[in-house]
């Protein structure tokens, strides 16, 4: 008995690659982005999902609505795939981060270093994955869609594939793809990666 779940990165918003948004409130998908969470909806009609669930925060809710309403389904929220807590950094620009000491050290070891006031991505790795292992001994052989964070898949997956967390780096997650995994007794296995809708 396996769990299949379709990793879906949020849709774009309109401050993505300028701003680290973390945590922030009031990110919002802008025009692309609802474009976008309609084409993941469309992506994922056929694929008979038994629930779909998604951080708290709206942009990551945003992009489950019109999943969750093509499959005939309510989103349900699950803080366990919120995007990770970059603390102090929250809301800065990357051009200004790009100076800061700390933010050089994160970059270079993020599975030691911690943002200020926020949290490792070990911590985050290990409360995505318990919250993956709580759904699938809850739901058994199901087809779940769980839309997260770039950080927060990238987390799962490079566990997935037995890599360290600071592999997350080697591959992209871009928004709104989907990634899919399957998780059993037996372990994982990654069906397929960052597949690009739109």
């Amino acid at each position: 008995m396996a769990t299949t779940f379709f990793l879906v990165r949020h849709a774009a918003h309109d401050r993505l690659d300028r701003i680290l948004c973390g945590r922030m409130p009031g990110v919002v998908l802008g025009a692309e982005g609802r474009a976008q969470a309609e084409a993941l909806a469309g992506r994922l009609a056929g694929e008979r999902l038994d629930a779909v669930y998604a951080g708290p925060l709206e942009r990551a809710q945003e992009t489950a609505a019109p999943i969750a309403a093509r499959a005939g389904l309510e989103p349900r929220t699950l803080a366990a795939i919120d995007e990770l807590d970059f603390g102090a950094w929250a809301g800065r620009p990357f051009a200004a981060l790009h100076g800061d000491p700390a933010w050089g050290y994160w970059n270079s070891a993020r599975h030691v270093t911690r943002p200020p006031g926020g949290e490792t991505v070990l911590e985050a790795q290990v409360r995505a994955l318990l919250g993956l292992e709580a759904l699938r001994r809850s739901h058994g052989a199901a087809r779940l869609a769980l839309v997260s964070h770039s950080e927060v898949i990238k987390l799962i997956v490079a566990h997935a594939l037995g890599l360290p967390a600071d592999a997350m780096q080697r591959f992209e997650i871009s928004p709104a793809s989907v990634s899919v995994l399957v998780l059993g007794d037996w372990g994982a296995k990654i069906e397929s990666l960052n597949e690009r809708v739109a």
